[in-house]
């Protein structure tokens, strides 16, 4: 079986150093909540992967991928602190990190941007996370 790529590899060491965070897990509720899509049903505090680019960045016989990664929180109407709370700790344990990959070696990993806004629609408060990783494939 081949490595996977480069956002799937940096995405799975992503989900693995946040679960093994108790902190982060009781900001949750009680276990982490990130999800590829916004559960039907579910209540906030959950956090889903949002937009994801990757762009070559070989050189020199080497495959890099320079990748952005979004994380965004979504919290209850009326409540920014718990979706913030939560986004602060993502981004305490992930920027400047030394992931594993499988199948790649992470170069650097910050986060590059961090903001938060309301959805018009229903209410609900949504922070999030821009990070910056640069990765290079191992195999």
């Amino acid at each position: 079986m081949s490595a996977p790529g480069p956002i799937l590899a940096l995405r799975t060491a992503i989900l693995a150093a946040l679960a093994a965070d108790t902190i982060l897990a009781d900001l949750f509720g009680g276990s982490l909540r990130l999800h590829d899509e916004p559960p039907r049903g579910a209540r906030p505090v959950y956090a889903t992967f949002g937009r994801v680019v990757a762009r070559d960045a070989s050189g020199e016989g080497v495959r890099a991928h320079w990748q952005e990664a979004e994380i965004v929180v979504w919290s209850r109407p009326g409540s920014a602190a718990a979706g913030l709370a939560v986004a602060d700790r993502i981004a305490t344990l992930l920027d400047d990190s030394d992931l594993a990959l499988v199948g790649h070696r992470l170069v650097r990993l910050r986060v590059a941007e961090s903001g938060a806004t309301r959805d018009a629609a229903t209410g609900a408060a949504r922070a999030w996370l821009r990070l910056a990783a640069f990765t290079e494939t191992t195999s």
